[in-house]
């Protein structure tokens, strides 16, 4: 398809969502401001389009051939989705096509949650994929712990599917607030069966030397269209340290804004990927290093097969006054297969003379010497394998300090070789 036809069925994709806003206008929760807003920007900007720089990787085309849908009545049974969630023993609280579900959710004591409309104010204004979302949001989680509280663990849990070939579309927007030396790990996962669209935005303010820790699971089904952006604004001395796993997804984008607003703060944005046959995984970072003595880390790992694609785009911002500025940004992709490709694009923009930053990116295959001695060991050729490719992984999910995280995490890893496409 010629790129001309490629603009204009996601012109008529956009034109779709926006008639169901109009459709929808008159019973959507909160206020009609931003909605509308968010509405007319999409309306004269649309979706994404490769020809913008953010997006040059990431084509959205896949979605012009789904007409998505608005579910209209609760799924009643979500056993088969609950099943798939992770093992841990905390609170959780449970969308199901980015609706609460009182009845599937333990809410948290000593944490102050508000579900029943969007979350938070608009975040990303301009963003195309969080206007969409700030446009068509009808509910979402807002987490607040108090200064000084120990949240302990809370799970976030998002359940999907289609009904009967027929793919619905939702946009929770949540929010997360830390208050002065506040702590809380989040634990946020996405399952699905069949194709459906998740465009999920999570607005997060770390207070002075709060500390949240984030580790994300996205382990939607193999056909659905998920995307994900977060906006992380941590204080003085706070810290923010995220990992996301990825894992589903036909087509996926994990966007993580950060801004490193007072001295000291830290963040962290790890991830693990691994995706094949015909998937396709974007992982955009943004830090901007906003004040001085700051910090911040990435490592990404990437495992592709098939002719599966993956997109690193991260980017280190240090503002003219950020002295002292310690960033450090590192992709690694593990190519299975001639047919897949890898993208990165690692970036710094430095307006500070006083900074530590640097960067670095590595493609390659699985070192033939190490398979070599492996199989002369008598280890079978797939097991020797995989044994590889859980050490190329190693090094970023042992890093989570989250102990029922972490192994949730290896779980997952572990039987990516086994499972096969929802």
């Amino acid at each position: 398809m010629s790129a001309a036809l490629k603009t204009k069925a996601l012109d008529a994709t956009a034109q779709a969502f926006l008639s169901r806003y109009e459709g929808l206008r008159a019973r959507l929760p909160g206020s009609l401001t931003a909605r509308d807003e968010a509405a007319a920007r999409l309306r004269e900007a649309g979706l994404p389009q490769p020809r913008e720089e953010a997006w040059r990787f990431t084509h959205l085309r896949p979605m012009a051939d789904i007409q998505f849908v608005e579910p209209l009545t609760p799924v009643e049974d979500c056993a088969r989705l609950l099943a798939r969630l992770p093992e841990i023993d905390a609170p959780r609280l449970v969308f199901v096509e980015g609706r609460y579900r009182p009845d599937l959710s333990t809410p948290p004591d000593g944490i102050a949650v508000r579900v029943g409309g969007p979350a938070g104010e608009a975040v990303l204004t301009g963003e195309k994929m969080v206007d969409l979302n700030t446009m068509l949001s009808e509910d979402g989680a807002e987490i607040v712990v108090a200064d000084g509280v120990d949240g302990g663990t809370l799970v976030l849990a998002s359940l999907a599917l289609d009904r009967d070939g027929r793919p619905g579309a939702f946009h929770p927007r949540h929010a997360v607030t830390l208050g002065r030396g506040a702590k809380l790990t989040l634990i946020d996962v996405a399952v699905g069966e069949g194709v459906y669209l998740s465009n999920t935005v999570l607005a997060i303010r770390a207070g002075e030397a709060a500390h949240l820790t984030h580790l994300r699971m996205q382990l939607e089904s193999s056909r659905a269209f998920s995307f994900a952006t977060i906006a992380a604004d941590i204080a003085e001395g706070g810290e923010y340290d995220s990992f996301t796993l990825t894992i589903g997804a036909r087509l996926s984008r994990n966007e993580v804004h950060a801004t490193l607003a007072g001295p000291n703060a830290i963040a962290h944005l790890n991830a693990a990927r691994m995706l094949r046959g015909q998937q396709h995984g974007d992982f955009t970072t943004i830090i901007r290093h906003a004040a001085p003595h700051c910090a911040s880390r990435q490592t990404v790992k990437t495992v592709l097969d098939n002719a599966a694609r993956g997109v690193f785009q991260g980017k280190i911002e240090v503002a003219r006054g950020a002295q002292k500025t310690d960033g450090y940004q590192m992709n690694q992709a593990l190519l299975l297969s001639r047919d897949c490709e890898m993208s990165s694009k690692p970036q710094l923009e430095i307006y500070a003379d006083d900074v530590k930053c640097s960067h670095g990116a590595t493609v390659g295959e699985i070192d033939a010497e190490q398979l070599f001695y492996l199989r002369s060991r008598g280890i079978p050729h797939e097991e020797a394998r995989a044994i590889l490719i859980r050490a190329f992984l190693a090094e970023a999910i042992e890093g989570i300090s989250h102990e029922a995280g972490r192994v949730a995490m290896e779980r997952c890893v572990d039987a990516w070789w086994g499972v096969k496409p929802v």
